[in-house]
């Protein structure tokens, strides 16, 4: 019999967690004090009740939650990444970088294994990769070897603990307050736009803050790979594909979704990520009535997006003089974000235009430099195009129930232009 104080060592976890397993199997439930103390009285065992609390979390880790990662699970912590070697890193707001943990490669793999069923997802010897969405919120990819020859590896993006606005992010740094009057006006004039950056730069966290924006009475449909964009609105509904089963079949992609959500009454469409033959499906949705639509692409800088378009648009069988046609008139906006010393920040707003080639160019119309907009030159243009939007919108906006706020932000278009010149 173990003393009553003494906590349980690391070595007799992985036999207790076996045992919680078997009785879970037969009595399902959750994990709480009295099944441990079950579990604890068969081996003959008895813990005092600060050493059962402790055994009962950490357990409960094991079993619902990330093991031995969970206690890294901290405010600001945005990925857990486990390399093939072992080592465990974190991503806050210092940044990527190591920590003392270190899991061995059984433990590493069962973690693994055991998250991807959790997700819904198949892994194994036959199915060495597994992407998926955990019912906690965190999105969870994982490669066994021999795809990985040191051993397993693991992401984790863990969701924001709390829904983020414009505001929020004006105070986290991520943009200042012209930026923030700018992006307002581009969801209330219904402008179509891309989110761009690099990975970890923050395009859905931004993305949800601006449909956050959209006013109460419009309908959302967002389509996502994967379900990651959390956006605190009151009518939002989620399309997410799905992979093929053991057996092959039962897939459903992205093309399918977003011609799906064409029948689903939407006010605005939303591809999480375009990563694919799919946008040829958005555009025509964009060029077919659907205005304000909006999505992610990953890319370095906003003028490397039209080389990122056309890429995905060969995807979906369009040619260069197809892609601008339809991107000419179906997006307008580019929205890019960097990272600097580890802070997620606004860096450019830039139009979308077939250039004197007739091929798609991004151009800059706003840039941002220490904290302010500077105008670039498409500035004027967007300026234009703000306000000849929120003319064109304004009385159904008000019918949708805008605030006089939000419509003041996209009336005030021609005065954002007068600030950012005044910044420069």
């Amino acid at each position: 019999m173990s003393g009553a104080g003494a906590p349980v060592p690391e070595e007799d976890l992985a036999g207790l967690l076996e045992l919680v397993r078997e009785d879970l199997v037969r009595s399902p439930g959750t994990v709480d004090v009295p099944r441990i103390v079950r579990v604890l009285r068969r081996q003959g065992r008895v813990l005092g009740a600060a050493a059962t609390l402790d055994l009962t979390t950490r357990i409960r880790d094991h079993v619902d939650g990330l093991g031995a990662l969970q206690e890294l699970v901290a405010p600001g912590v945005t990925d857990l990444l486990v390399n093939d070697d072992g080592t465990v890193w974190v991503d806050d707001a210092d940044g990527l970088h190591p920590t003392a943990h270190r899991l061995r490669p059984g433990q590493a793999r069962d973690l693994a294994v055991r998250l991807a069923t959790v997700g819904g997802r198949r892994l194994d010897d036959a199915m060495p990769w597994a992407d998926a969405h955990l019912p906690s919120g965190i999105r969870f990819h994982a490669v066994l070897p021999p795809l990985s020859p040191g051993g397993t590896i693991l992401s984790l993006r863990l969701p924001a603990a709390r829904h983020l606005g414009l505001q929020d992010l004006e105070q986290l740094g991520a943009l200042g307050p012209d930026a923030r009057a700018t992006l307002l006006a581009i969801i209330i004039a219904r402008v179509p736009f891309l989110v761009t950056g690099g990975t970890g730069t923050g395009k859905s966290t931004l993305l949800a803050a601006m449909l956050g924006q959209v006013p109460a009475t419009e309908r959302i449909v967002v389509v996502e790979d994967v379900l990651e964009l959390s956006v605190d609105h009151p009518h939002v509904v989620h399309l997410q594909s799905r992979h093929a089963n053991s057996e092959g079949a039962g897939t459903v992609d992205l093309t399918a979704l977003v011609r799906q959500s064409l029948r689903m009454r939407p006010d605005r469409i939303v591809l999480g990520e375009c990563r694919g033959g799919e946008l040829r499906e958005l555009l025509q949705a964009l060029n077919t009535g659907h205005e304000g639509g909006c999505g992610t692409v990953h890319a370095n800088a906003a003028a490397d997006v039209p080389a990122r378009l056309e890429a995905l648009g060969a995807l979906g069988g369009l040619d260069r003089a197809a892609l601008a046609s339809q991107v000419a008139s179906a997006l307008e906006v580019v929205v890019h974000l960097g990272r600097r010393r580890g802070v997620r920040t606004l860096e450019e707003i830039a139009l979308l235009r077939r250039g004197g080639d007739g091929l798609l160019e991004a151009v800059t119309a706003l840039r941002v430099h220490e904290g302010h907009l500077q105008e670039g030159p498409a500035a004027e243009e967007l300026a234009l195009r703000l306000s000849t939007r929120r003319r064109a919108i304004t009385p159904s906006s008000r019918a949708a129930g805008a605030s006089a706020a939000e419509l003041a932000a996209a009336d005030g278009s021609g005065a954002l232009r007068a600030e950012h010149r005044r910044s420069a």
